[in-house]
C-alpha cells in the first residue's frame, strides 16, 4: 500500500508517496514529461488536447517546485519534457499558422522518443536510488517527543585546540516517551534543530565520504515521527536510559529511527555528537565546528589515533550520564526531567562509537549493558567488561578483516557476565544506522535486507537485549537473537 508521509512544511502537494519516493508535484511533472512524449504518436484528434495539457500541467508543477525547492532527480525529467515539448507542439503550430512545418518520419521520431523516455525515466530511479528518507512508524505504545541539549564538562580541556582555557562541550539530543501529540503536530527534523542546522550537517556527511553533497539533498528534507520538546508521558514511571555513540565522523541523530523505536517502548535514548569527531556539530551559539579527525591509511598508525578517539568519546559518555542523573533528579529543566532512571543504563554505539560505549563501560560501572554495532573494541581490554554485552555485526572473514572477529571475541570472552555475538546474515556496516533508509540499495553499502527489514532486526534485537537486563523481563533472549541470525553465547563460566 501506498503511504504518504510530510517531506516538507508545504502541505500535501509536497508530501512523498512512498511507492514512487516520489512528491505529488514531482509525479505530475513526471507524467506531464511522459505525455508531451507520447502525444507525437497519438491520432491527431487527440494530440492537441493531450499536448496542451501535459504541457500546462509539468510547467506550472515545475514552477511551483521550483519556490519550494525542486530535487536534483527532476531535472532529467524536465530535460527530457524541454526536447519533447518542440515535437509535441510543431503539429499544433502548423494547424494554427497554416504554413507547413517540418515533421520528423517515425524512424527518426522513434530514436528521439525513446531517448527521452529514458531520459525521463532517470527521474525516478534517482528517486528511488537517492529517496527523501521515511522514517518507520514506531511500534511502541508511546508517542516520542526529542530535545537537543548542550554541555560543557568545566573539569575537562578540549584535547582538540590548543586554548588551554577550552572545555569539552557535548551536543547531546534526547528521545523520551511522550505525551500522544495532538493532530497537525510537526515533526522534528532530521539531522538538525532547523532546516539549516540539517543541510549544514547533511553537506558536511557527504564531505566526509566524497560524496558531492547534491546527491542526498533529500536526507535534510525529511522529518521524523518525534515532536521537539513535546511534553513527556504522563504514564510509565521512570524510564531507563540508553546512551549512544556515532561512528567515525557520525553524528547523533545517524540512529534516529532506531532511537525512536527505543522511545516509543519506555526508554530514553541520548544520542552525542563528539566535536572534532562528528562531521559537523552545531552550537547554540551558531558556531559550527567541523571534524579534525581522519585516517593516515597506515593500519597501524590508525589503530592507535582510534584508540586516543575511543578514549574521548568515553569519557564524553561517562559525562553524559553524570548529566542525565542530574536531569533524572530533576536539577535540570525541561523534558524529561525527573523521569530518568539511572539506576537502569545502557551504553551503545555503531562502529567506533561501539568501541567507545565499550570503554566507557569497563571504565565506568555505572553503565548495566553495553551494545556494540559492529563496532572493533580500539583501547586495552583491561579492566574486563562486568555488564551484560550485545555485539551486533556483518557477516567477517579473515579474509576481509583478520583483526575484527578475534578482537571482538576476545573483549567478549573476558566478560565477567554474559556476552551474546550476533552475526546478521545481509548486514554491512552502515545496516546498523540510518542509511538503508536513504543510500542506494547496493548490498556492499547497505547489505541486502532492505529498507524496511534493516531497522526493524536492530530495533528488535537490541529492545530484546534491553528488556532483559535493564528491566529483566523472563524470556529466552538467545531464542530471540537466535532467530535473527547467527548466536555466539559466551557465558562467565567459559571464559577462563
Amino acid at each position: 500500500m501506498w503511504q504518504r508521509v510530510p517531506r516538507a512544511e508545504h502541505g500535501r502537494v509536497t508530501e512523498n508517496i512512498v511507492g514512487l519516493h516520489m512528491s505529488l508535484l514531482e509525479v505530475l511533472v513526471l507524467l506531464g514529461a511522459v505525455a508531451l512524449v507520447v502525444a507525437r504518436w497519438l491520432p491527431p484528434a487527440v494530440r492537441p488536447r493531450v499536448t496542451i495539457t501535459a504541457g500546462a500541467v509539468s510547467m506550472l508543477s515545475a514552477i511551483v517546485l521550483s519556490v519550494m525547492g525542486i530535487r536534483w532527480q527532476l531535472l532529467p525529467v524536465l530535460a527530457g519534457a524541454a526536447v519533447a515539448l518542440p515535437f509535441a507542439l510543431s503539429p499544433l503550430l502548423r494547424r494554427h499558422t497554416g504554413r507547413p512545418t517540418w515533421r520528423a518520419r517515425w524512424w527518426l521520431a522513434l530514436p528521439g522518443s525513446v531517448a527521452c523516455v529514458g531520459l525521463i525515466a532517470t527521474g525516478p530511479v534517482a528517486a528511488w536510488a537517492f529517496p527523501v528518507p521515511v522514517f518507520p512508524e514506531p511500534l511502541g505504545r508511546f508517542a516520542v517527543g526529542t530535545r537537543v541539549v548542550q554541555w560543557t564538562d568545566p573539569r575537562r580541556p578540549e584535547t582538540f585546540t590548543a586554548d588551554p582555557h577550552d572545555r569539552r562541550t557535548v551536543v547531546v539530543q534526547l528521545w523520551y516517551p511522550a505525551q500522544k501529540n495532538p493532530a497537525g503536530a510537526q515533526r522534528a527534523q532530521y539531522l538538525g534543530r532547523t532546516e539549516h542546522e540539517a543541510r549544514t550537517v547533511s553537506d558536511a556527511l557527504a564531505r566526509t565520504v566524497g560524496l558531492p553533497g547534491f546527491l542526498v539533498d533529500g536526507i535534510p528534507r525529511a522529518h521524523t515521527h518525534s515532536v521537539f520538546n513535546a511534553p513527556v508521558a504522563d504514564r510509565g514511571g521512570r524510564f531507563p536510559v540508553v546512551l549512544f555513540s556515532p561512528g567515525s565522523g557520525g553524528v547523533r541523530t545517524q540512529n534516529t529511527a532506531w532511537a525512536e523505536e527505543l522511545a516509543s517502548h519506555g526508554y530514553v535514548v541520548a544520542a552525542l555528537d563528539h566535536p572534532y569527531d562528528s562531521a559537523a556539530v552545531v552550537l547554540t551559539d551558531g558556531r559550527t565546528i567541523h571534524t579534525r579527525t581522519s585516517s593516515t591509511g597506515d593500519r597501524d598508525k590508525d589503530n592507535k589515533l582510534a584508540v586516543g578517539w575511543t578514549a574521548v568519546r568515553g569519557a564524553d559518555l561517562s559525562f553524559v550520564l553524570t548529566q542525565l542523573d542530574r536531569l533524572g533528579r530533576g536539577e535540570i529543566a525541561g523534558p524529561p526531567t525527573g523521569r530518568l532512571d539511572t539506576g537502569r543504563v545502557a551504553v551503545t554505539g555503531h562502529s567506533m562509537g561501539g568501541a567507545a560505549a565499550l570503554q566507557a563501560a569497563r571504565q565506568d560501572h555505572r553503565f548495566d549493558a553495553v551494545i556494540d554495532l559492529d563496532g572493533y573494541p580500539h583501547g586495552p581490554t583491561s579492566p574486563s567488561l562486568h555488564q551484560p554485552a550485545l555485539a551486533l555485526t556483518q557477516a567477517v572473514t579473515p579474509a576481509t578483516d583478520p583483526q575484527y572477529i578475534p578482537g571482538l571475541t576476545k573483549a567478549l570472552k573476558l566478560n565477567t557476565a554474559t556476552s551474546y555475538r550476533l552475526t546478521v546474515p545481509g548486514a554491512a556496516h552502515l545496516t546498523f544506522m540510518d542509511g538503508p533508509l536513504y543510500l542506494p540499495p547496493v548490498p556492499s553499502i547497505v547489505g541486502s535486507l532492505g529498507r524496511t527489514e534493516s531497522p526493524r532486526v536492530v530495533a528488535a534485537t537490541t529492545l530484546a537485549f534491553l528488556d532483559t537486563t535493564l528491566r529483566h523481563k523472563p524470556g529466552d533472549l538467545p531464542g530471540v537473537l537466535s532467530a535473527y541470525g547467527d548466536l555466539s553465547l559466551y557465558r562467565p563460566s567459559n571464559n577462563h
